[in-house]
């Protein structure tokens, strides 16, 4: 890992932190062209590139129900067992963000308010390269299920050798998914988009991908809901002189193994405590299967921020706006108002990141590349639109007509406020003349050039 030292107050930058950036233009090329062809020529674009980048295509993109159903006979007992505790606690989780409509009604009658209506359909990308993530069906598709979507649809890549993992099948069957198609990469954003002879389209796409899909989801966006453009996993630990470095380097390597280009940041005060993290590192990286992933996304991802304040190492977290955040440190409970960016925050030593990834209840479905500045994580509320909610009486027409009227001149709008100056003049209990209507929109109360101030130019 590459360490940054910050003192004097000194700021962490952005060109610290080794990020990838946005989706390179050789990328964004290839992923619209797929979209643009898929959307042209359907199903047989979609072959096309399955056959091309996944080196399978099954004979029909709909995977039978009975075959995901049957998953559930395939896997282990144990597996079932953790995989039905994990969804129940994510449900639960995921019950308490549900939005509901609302009203209220003003003194003068007018009513007001919101009513909220979950999206038709909806699909979850679940990738397929590297690993299996049933985890994901459960995160991306139960917050779905609670919003109330009726049509919810899986999309996963096949294996070369034309297999679906029936890990990701029975977990499709335990979050209640309605309709699984074996197509992945661009394609598949662009088939469940814009539909295809054998794959209707959706109103909104949801889950992670590597780079082709957040291309496509992104170039999709607009023509369709997305949840957003993901990038590469990310982790950073804040952790004290007293953390055993060995945990902290196991939370580092966790994510790292996902992806070569995973960043993994450690912050701490303790500059000793980077040099006990890099041996425990070497200790335990050459146990793992994953060793080159994880090798390659530390040594060329991996930054260690050493700060001279505790008040630097949070203002360097904000900083990096992580996608997962840990303080393993003393006091972390009281560290947590003080932290404006992260997508989930780990609190205290015993909350290791893999149990958010996989059981303890919010979703795993993070913002990534410091749009935690601004972002969520997937929830319910990804699944519901609102819909304001205007209704008038007599009285609140006259009590807010006056002022709308206002406004309008000040736009320059007319025919704006006369929409509100007729129905005026009736509340009021009179008739009116269309030929004259121009007091109506603009009554001599209200007239008067719109000022302007004078600039030097």
């Amino acid at each position: 890992m590459r360490t940054v030292t910050l003192e004097g107050g000194a700021r962490l930058t952005q060109a610290d932190l080794n990020r990838s950036g946005v989706l390179p233009a050789e990328v964004m090329a290839a992923a619209e062209k797929i979209v643009d062809d898929v959307r042209e020529r359907g199903d047989a674009a979609v072959r096309d590139c399955c056959l091309r980048f996944d080196g399978a295509c099954p004979r029909s993109f709909r995977v039978a129900d009975e075959l995901v159903a049957g998953a559930l006979e395939l896997v282990p007992p144990e597996f079932l067992a953790a995989l039905t505790q994990a969804r129940d606690q994510i449900r639960d989780f995921h019950e308490r963000e549900r939005e509901q409509s609302w009203f209220t009604t003003r003194a003068d009658g007018a009513m007001l308010g919101v009513k909220v209506t979950p999206v038709a359909s909806a699909a979850v990308y679940v990738p397929g390269g590297r690993a299996q993530y049933p985890s994901t069906v459960l995160m991306d598709t139960i917050p779905a299920k609670v919003a109330g979507v009726e049509r919810v649809v899986m999309v996963t890549p096949p294996q070369a050798d034309g297999t679906l993992s029936a890990y990701t099948l029975a977990a499709a069957a335990l979050a209640g998914v309605d309709e699984v198609y074996a197509v992945g990469g661009a394609q598949a954003i662009a088939a469940v988009a814009y539909g295809t002879e054998s794959i209707p389209a959706v109103e909104k796409i949801v889950g992670p991908g590597n780079a082709y899909v957040a291309a496509a989801k992104r170039y999709v966006s607009g023509d369709v809901g997305i949840d957003m453009v993901a990038g590469p996993s990310e982790v950073c630990v804040l952790a004290d002189g007293d953390a055993d470095p060995c945990v902290v380097a196991a939370d580092l390597m966790a994510q790292a193994e996902h992806d070569p280009m995973a960043s993994c940041y450690l912050v701490t005060c303790d500059a000793a405590l980077v040099a006990r993290v890099g041996e425990a590192v070497e200790l335990l990286v050459s146990q793992s299967p994953r060793e080159k992933i994880t090798r390659t996304s530390l040594d060329e991802r991996g930054v260690a921020v050493v700060c001279d304040t505790l008040g630097a190492a949070v203002d360097a977290i904000n900083v990096i706006a992580p996608e997962h955040l840990e303080l393993h440190c003393a006091d972390a409970l009281g560290l947590l108002g003080r932290v404006r960016n992260a997508g989930a925050i780990f609190v205290g030593p015993w909350s290791s990141e893999p149990l958010g990834d996989y059981v303890a209840g919010p979703n795993h479905t993070l913002p990534t590349g410091g749009t935690a500045r601004w972002a969520n994580p997937l929830g319910v509320y990804d699944f519901q639109k609102r819909s304001s909610v205007i209704c008038y009486t007599p009285e609140g027409l006259l009590a807010d007509a006056p002022a709308t009227q206002t406004i309008a001149q000040a736009e320059g709008l007319w025919a704006h406020a006369l929409s509100v100056g007729l129905r005026r003049r009736l509340a009021e209990g009179g008739t009116f003349d269309a030929a004259d209507a121009h007091p109506l929109a603009w009554p001599e109360t209200i007239r008067g050039d719109s000022p302007f101030v004078s600039l030097e130019v």
